[in-house]
């Protein structure tokens, strides 16, 4: 089965301002006892073995020990609801990473499988400020930064980032993060945030 998506992400973690499991490859330990993660994604353009899953949205939330690669990893997806049951099975298929890619690197590092909530999803990317509502499950609203003396107005990003998503991330800081669901109630404002563009094949 061939596959390939194309699209946007953004995450946001309760890291402080950069986050050093990003910056060293998962070597480093989070700031705090636990890094519960989400990432959102919008696809542009997707298709999993001739099926089109173009315009659809997925969101994951991870939930793993303060160093990354300790495993134990507990996940849950957050599925949009506009996908049909075969669109469904496609996404769940490469954001899990049972389809191959970049998020079959994280499987092993999985311990435990909090289910899936389908509900509808809002994506926004309006190129500076980046957003999802999954329901009453999700609310959350990053911006990238921008150095106040900056003489450009350019975006800080990391380069040469080992990270399933892309090598190169926007550094970002959330400006509304809300999430409950699997039994977590937490918010994450003004802590930790990444976005970029994606694209990948199997």
């Amino acid at each position: 089965m061939g596959w390939s998506v194309r699209g946007t992400y953004f995450e946001n973690c309760p890291c402080n301002m950069v986050c050093r499991c990003t910056t060293s490859g998962m070597s480093m330990p989070a700031d705090y006892d636990r890094c519960t993660v989400v990432l959102a994604f919008h696809i542009d353009v997707g298709d999993v073995d001739g099926l089109d899953i173009s315009g659809l949205n997925v969101a994951v939330l991870a939930d793993s020990p303060p160093l990354m690669t300790d495993g134990s990893w507990k996940l849950g997806m957050f599925m949009d609801a506009a996908a049909s049951k075969e669109q469904a099975e496609a996404i769940g298929g490469v954001f899990s990473g049972a389809l191959g890619g970049p998020m079959a690197a994280l499987g092993p590092l999985v311990g435990e499988m909090l289910g899936m909530e389908t509900v509808p999803i809002e994506y926004t990317d309006d190129g500076r400020k980046h957003s999802i509502k999954a329901g009453d499950l999700l609310d959350i609203e990053i911006g990238d930064f921008v150095p106040p003396n900056s003489a450009t107005g350019e975006v800080s990003t990391l380069t040469g980032i080992a990270h399933p998503v892309a090598t190169t991330l926007t550094i970002g800081r959330a400006t509304r993060s809300r999430i409950k669901a699997f039994g977590y109630d937490l918010s994450q404002d003004g802590k930790n945030a990444h976005s970029a563009s994606f694209a990948w094949s199997a």
